[in-house]
């Protein structure tokens, strides 16, 4: 009685402070009596328990509600989506399934709950079964299923959810469940549909713009994002933390340095980054991929936080702009400060060590990857291993860790078709590339760029043309100048000169390296 009694006497932020909530743990709540006071107790703290997301005070509060449950159904419910939020879904369904009569509120809160703790294909499974049972969903209901469909990757059935969204003219009342849709026509790299359908909104709001620019930065259309950026704020919305960061990625990707300095200053200037180290974390990796390692890493030690994301785009900064030795330096000084690696801290690791060399360093990692299984689940992760293993001269290590892969997508071959030709072995190249033509996956204009490297390697004439034939039947010499390139190095080295000349011609773009390799040619075979 003590504790419900203090509680039910306190202002409602106090009722839902962890300090109220770490004294059930001493006190047991009596509710024999359930007046009207003790209930709204126990509701503040379960609402504040889920807040919270403590497993162990939602069990103990689920103990002390079970004498009111089923028949009290807002307790119940309220209940169900506490342990949902803890993550206790096997617990939320037993709650579940105790409903003598269940409507939509029971079955959003298990839905959610599946939604909240990765399970897409359960959530999926309830909203069929909630049809069946004669349940008609609502805006909430339709707002967690459009999320399982961008997880699920299921497009057929989120379009079928969206045309019921329109057929209730539900867009035009529930802006969350508008930008849930946005989000998910995104993940399938729809943005023009995702544009569309926003554009219907009568009203937007920072999350609908903020969804919009995050699915045109994440599919690299940085330029689009930034178009949306200033829609925004002509229409009078000012940008929140997520926006910011979504528009520090478009600025990444499009290497525009000026206008991320510029949302560097209209954050710092609001007091953001202070607070938010996902924020800052988005603007150290703007600054790393526009080549500004110096601000970059004044960001990183500024931060008040400092987790293996922080670590990972700064690392990567540094390989992605050719400064191995860095990138090896901040890995170690990230394990000195007790940060775990993962699959992506690993991969710009690899990277740098290919860069410079060091095989012992990439053996270590080769090893820490298989120990964490990384192998079997991460294919980057295998592709990389490959690579760092054929830029380091360890041929047969390169060949093991690729035929321990459990899928190889095109990436996989091409990492050992170019590690062969780098090590120069081009005959080598060239069988790898035939049992990937095997394996039926289709090469990519990157393999086609390394066999044309083997065949100048070894003189295969017929080979090269033969590709040649390939490349012109799928139209990828038209504007690819790098393919080209090598196509008119693979000719001049195979000694066939006028067609060489005949593929030089044929550029539509004409570079440096191009006319390098032209000239190249020409001195080898004497030619003025």
């Amino acid at each position: 009685m003590f504790l419900v009694s203090q509680c039910g006497n306190m202002p409602e932020q106090r009722i839902r402070s962890p300090q109220c909530l770490h004294n059930i743990e001493d006190k047991f709540i009596d509710l024999s009596r359930s007046s009207s006071q003790h209930r709204n107790a126990l509701m503040h703290m379960i609402k504040s328990c889920g807040k919270l997301k403590n497993l162990n005070k939602a069990r103990l509060l689920h103990s002390q509600s079970k004498h009111l449950m089923p028949q009290d159904l807002y307790i119940t419910v309220s209940v169900l989506t506490m342990l949902a939020k803890c993550g206790a879904m096997k617990e939320a369904v037993e709650i579940f399934e105790q409903i003598p009569k269940r409507t939509v509120v029971p079955w959003n809160s298990l839905i959610s709950g599946h939604v909240q703790n990765g399970q897409p294909e359960l959530a999926m499974k309830c909203f069929l079964q909630m049809q069946d049972e004669g349940v008609t969903p609502d805006s909430i209901t339709l707002t967690c299923i459009l999320k399982a469909c961008g997880s699920l990757g299921s497009l057929e059935i989120g379009t079928k959810i969206h045309a019921l969204i329109e057929e209730k003219g539900l867009l035009q009342q529930d802006v969350m469940l508008g930008n849930t849709l946005v989000n998910m026509y995104c993940k399938f790299g729809l943005i023009g549909k995702a544009h569309e359908i926003l554009e219907q909104f009568p009203r937007r709001n920072v999350a609908s713009w903020s969804a919009l620019i995050a699915g045109y930065a994440q599919h690299g259309r940085g330029e689009e994002a930034l178009r949306c950026f200033y829609s925004m704020q002509n229409e009078g919305i000012s940008p929140d933390s997520v926006s910011f960061i979504c528009i520090l990625k478009a600025c990444g990707s499009i290497g525009s340095l000026e206008i991320g300095e510029g949302i560097d200053a209209e954050v710092r200037e609001r007091g953001l980054l202070e607070k938010d180290v996902v924020l800052s974390t988005a603007l150290l990796d703007m600054y790393s991929k526009c080549g500004v390692l110096e601000k970059a890493q004044q960001v990183f030690e500024q931060l008040s936080e400092r987790n293996v994301v922080c670590w990972n785009a700064l690392i990567a900064g540094y390989a992605q702009n050719e400064l191995g030795y860095e990138a090896l330096k901040c890995f170690k000084q990230m394990q000195n400060e007790g940060i775990d690696p993962d699959a992506v801290t690993f991969i710009c690791i690899l990277k740098a060590c290919g860069m410079v060399g060091s095989l012992e360093i990439g053996d270590n990692i080769g090893v820490k990857v298989r120990e964490k299984g990384f192998l079997q689940k991460d294919i980057m992760l295998g592709n990389a291993l490959v690579d760092m293993y054929f830029k380091c001269g360890a041929i047969e290590k390169a060949q093991e860790v690729f035929e321990q892969l459990p899928v190889r997508d095109v990436v996989s071959w091409n990492a050992l078709i170019s590690g062969y030709c780098q090590n120069g072995f081009g005959d080598e190249a060239l069988k790898i590339f035939r049992q990937m033509k095997s394996a039926r996956v289709c090469p990519d204009v990157i393999t086609y760029i390394s066999v044309l490297k083997a065949c100048g390697l070894v003189g295969s004439l017929e080979v090269g043309e033969h590709t040649d034939a390939e490349l012109t039947k799928q139209g990828l010499l038209k504007n690819n100048v790098i393919l080209g390139t090598a196509l008119l190095d693979m000719y001049s080295k195979c000694g066939a000169m006028q067609k060489a000349y005949e593929v030089f011609e044929k550029l539509l773009v004409r570079n440096v390296v191009s006319w390098t390799a032209l000239i190249a040619a020409c001195v080898e075979c004497g030619e003025d």
